[in-house]
């Protein structure tokens, strides 16, 4: 029985879908479920698998196409048997060990593999069963990256297409900055309490909660107690009004072999610092897998990036419209400060809030920045809510 294989409904407000990648080619082999394709849009990556066991009878759309909700991408011969499955045992091929590792790679790992021209053979997996994550490329390009160029002083160019998800930040990267009257303001942060605060109680934290305790949560508790304080920065503007939420979906920035993706933590208010760093520890997961759906990233009243975790010491960042605010954290320093007329070291760090002016004045911007580097500073004013 021939099964057609379409391209499956997409997401609201996606219009099309470029083909990335068939893992199988005509006259297959596939069982039920297995990924057949990849289609990446301009938020997503999504994996098409085999609606049944049989043989892949033909390929209708190729790689590199542009495909349409529903469009018509190959035919699936249901319950036939690949030709050399047919033949005897012993001319039998094994699968092959590029093959094998293929299978251990999520769409988003492959597409990194495949524009970084990663040799993948021989890295040992360290996710889940085996499966490759975005650490272990790193390893390998950080490998490749010192061993010595084969011909000195060659002047090499290579031109690649933007994958749909660049090419859209990069659109609302502009849009932002064309649509926006964009300032940003700085402070600084003691980061001594809670550091003193999370290696008090990180163990005792994991082992009840069964995730880690990171500076994360401390920032996005802090964030919603600041937006409480100062609710312009949790507004947004449409038209010639401005809508005040009541609500706090923060955005946690999360940066993936496709590029950066900002997950929504909803109804941060609500929250335990447990139920925060579970959310983004999973959020984080699936961003790196291109597992996450448009609906998790969609809506959010505020954003936070941490460039901190790249070594960046002070950045301006770039505010997700239609928000107001965006909050950079950066890397954490010993630098020398004055406390009670003595100059003393403490692991201090920059935070830049970034905000639409055009809603946001200056009184309200420095008074929420200064607010987020009082609760962190001591953090029983969170607890207090003071």
């Amino acid at each position: 029985m021939s099964i057609e294989i379409r391209v499956p409904a997409l997401p609201e407000s996606v219009a099309d879908a470029t083909i990335i990648k068939w893992h199988k080619k005509a006259g297959d082999s596939v069982t039920r479920d297995e990924t057949l394709v990849d289609l990446e849009t301009d938020k997503v990556v999504l994996e098409v698998p085999a609606p049944e066991s049989g043989v892949l009878a033909e390929i209708l759309a190729q790689e590199g196409a542009t495909v349409l909700a529903n469009a018509l991408l190959g035919k699936l011969n249901a319950g036939a048997v690949a030709a050399q499955s047919a033949k005897p045992a012993s001319d039998d091929k094994p699968v092959s060990s590029a093959a094998q590792t293929e299978m251990h790679l999520s769409p988003a790992v492959r597409r990194a593999v495949a524009e970084g021209d990663i040799n993948v053979q021989g890295i040992q997996g360290s996710g889940k069963g085996g499966r490759i994550v975005k650490e272990d490329l790193s390893k390998t390009t950080t490998a490749a990256t010192n061993a010595p160029m084969a011909v000195a002083g060659l002047r090499t160019e290579e031109r690649v297409p933007m994958t749909r998800l660049r090419a859209k930040i990069a659109e609302r990267l502009v849009e932002a900055q064309h649509n926006a009257a964009m300032l940003t303001t700085f402070n600084e942060i003691n980061m001594q309490p809670v550091m003193d605060l999370r290696n008090r109680y990180k163990e005792q934290f994991e082992k009840t909660h069964g995730v880690k305790l990171g500076f994360m949560s401390f920032f996005t508790k802090a964030v919603v107690e600041a937006l409480k304080k100062f609710p312009d920065v949790n507004a947004s503007i449409d038209g010639q009004d401005i809508i005040y939420h009541g609500y706090y979906d923060v955005g946690i920035a999360v940066s993936t072999p496709r590029g950066l993706v900002v997950p929504i933590i909803r109804n941060a208010e609500t929250l335990s610092l447990a139920d925060i760093e579970k959310s983004i520890a999973a959020s984080a997961a699936k961003a790196r897998d291109g597992k996450l759906s448009v609906e998790e990233m969609t809506g959010g009243t505020f954003t936070i990036t941490n460039g901190g975790v790249f070594g960046s010491l002070m950045a301006t960042p770039i505010i997700n419209p239609p928000q107001s605010g965006i909050l950079g954290m950066h890397k954490i320093e010993d630098r020398p400060v004055a406390e009670n007329g003595q100059v003393v070291i403490r692991p201090m760090m920059y935070v830049a809030l970034s905000y639409d002016h055009r809603i946001i004045d200056g009184r309200e911007s420095v008074g929420f920045l200064v607010a987020v580097k009082q609760f962190l500073e001591d953090p029983a004013r969170m607890l207090l809510a003071l």
